[in-house]
């Protein structure tokens, strides 16, 4: 089938626009260290070179006829999503921010609510950011055949032949054939089976991996949805009703999404709904759900090694090794994982590496920073990265992208010592306004509002020193800011 001009015929008949939603709001934390809260596995470069988002949104959808894409993303992740969809040149139709999160139930018909009342035909094509899909033009192919579907009323998700008795994903057991070739109704959904279960649903034939990615009319979501969870639909109309437009987003209300239940599109929609079909595809899939399973989308070795960073390995086989920047060497290994950051290692025999989440949960509960972010922290201005901390003093390197500037702020309880090594900086301190060229510095003393700013065309890049009896970052009282934060 040529996907291409399929949806070119299935446009110039006048058919409803399909509108992909891009779900961003996960956190990851099964690839710790290097998914973070700050910066989840959605915006890491881990199966190509970019990241998972930009695959997602990229992946020739725009190019076969599709709307521009919705993006649903937590809050606190605004700047880099927009940030990687500039670095690519897609401009979605909106980015939606959820204030709290609240699961795919409340996502999807946030988003479905948001275009109805742009395109009362619209098709949704709801997709995870963070997932892998090697064979688009597959996928593509699969989108087609649940079309006709979708379109009457059908609520349709796509379900991916099992290669194993894979006890980490939900299933679905296809039904009979509906009239449209290689559609089927939905017998059930099933969670994560034990394996002897698993074992028997692969055997079967009539069980596929629950992908959670769905084809669906947006006012036949949201009509099932008033029927099967009306609170969950009130509460979303009013999140959406009462959002306010801020930059190139959508904010959601806080209140009343908060209210919304908090349960997967699965258990909110699909598992009550007589609509559900179901349209298996062979896309080369992966959830990129742990590290062992990015280690088997890769191209291993001879000894079945994924090496990729600096590392050096002898005597090792089936193992996963990457570094982040420091030597790793690992000897006499077999079948783990070794992932190396800045600020943290993690060892694990590649038959536990999903428990890694286990570990997130310590961390969190130590109040350890390592759970939330990296030593390179981003901003909607660049990015800094500490250095070096001690009593009363750390050192950070600054990166400010060109034509950005800091928010105009002050500090009750540090100082700061800036200079710059790399561009030219403009500095407001107090009354004064000052350039600041390679080499020079200047000082920020506490309690004088202060701001950076970048005219240039090139990265500006400098080390701050701060000095004080409090180093923390909530201690910055912003008087303006061009992000709109508080």
């Amino acid at each position: 089938m040529d996907t291409v001009g399929t949806l070119e015929k299935f446009h110039e008949e006048g058919s409803a626009q399909i509108h992909p939603v891009i779900l961003s709001g996960g956190a990851g934390t099964r690839l710790w260290p290097l998914s973070r809260a700050s910066y989840p596995k959605q915006l890491l470069k881990l199966s190509s070179q970019r990241t998972m988002l930009q695959d997602t949104v990229a992946r020739g959808l725009i190019d076969v006829g599709f709307a521009a894409p919705l993006l649903v993303c937590n809050e606190e992740h605004r700047f880099l999503v927009d940030d990687q969809l500039q670095q690519i040149g897609i401009k979605p139709q909106a980015i939606l921010l959820e204030p709290k999160a609240r699961n795919t139930g409340p996502a999807i018909a946030a988003a479905a609510l948001w275009l109805l009342a742009r395109d009362p035909d619209a098709l949704m094509l709801v997709q995870p950011s963070d997932h892998v899909i090697a064979a688009p033009a597959d996928f593509h192919r699969g989108v087609m055949r649940g079309l006709a579907a979708a379109q009457e009323g059908r609520l349709v998700t796509f379900g991916i032949k099992p290669a194993r008795p894979d006890t980490g994903y939900g299933y679905i057991q296809s039904g009979d054939a509906l009239g449209n070739e290689g559609v089927f109704t939905v017998d059930r959904f099933v969670e994560k089976p034990d394996r002897d279960t698993a074992q028997r649903f692969v055997d079967s034939g009539a069980f596929f991996w629950n992908s959670g990615i769905f084809l669906l009319s947006a006012r036949a979501y949201l009509g099932e949805l008033s029927r099967i969870n009306p609170v969950m639909l009130e509460a979303c109309e009013r999140a959406v009703r009462d959002g306010q437009e801020d930059l190139a987003f959508f904010r959601l209300s806080a209140e009343p999404f908060g209210e919304a239940p908090s349960l997967s599109i699965d258990h909110a929609v699909m598992e009550h709904t007589s609509r559900a079909a179901v349209v298996p595809v062979d896309m080369a899939w992966s959830d990129v759900g742990s590290w062992p399973a990015l280690r088997d989308i890769a191209t291993a070795d001879g000894d079945g090694n994924v090496l990729q960073g600096d590392v050096l390995a002898e005597r090792m086989t089936n193992s996963y090794v990457r570094s982040e920047g420091r030597l790793v060497a690992a000897v006499g290994l077999d079948n783990v994982v070794v992932v190396a950051t800045d600020d943290a290692v993690l060892v694990a025999d590649a038959n536990s590496a999903t428990e890694v989440s286990a570990i997130v949960a310590k961390l969190k509960g130590q109040n350890r920073s390592e759970s939330q972010q990296h030593v390179t922290c981003h901003r909607p201005w660049g990015h800094y990265r500490s250095v070096d901390a001690g009593d009363r003093f750390q050192v950070k390197r600054i990166t400010v992208k060109p034509g950005a500037k800091l928010s105009l702020q002050k500090h009750y309880h540090r100082a700061e010592h800036w200079v710059v090594v790399h561009g030219t900086a403009i500095v407001q301190r107090g009354e004064e306004r000052m350039l600041v060229r390679e080499n020079e510095s200047v000082y920020i003393p506490i309690g004088t509002e202060h701001r950076l700013e970048n005219p240039g065309k090139l990265p500006l890049q400098l080390i701050e020193v701060q000095s004080g009896p409090y180093l923390g970052e909530d201690d910055i009282v912003r008087v303006s800011d061009n992000y709109g934060r508080a």
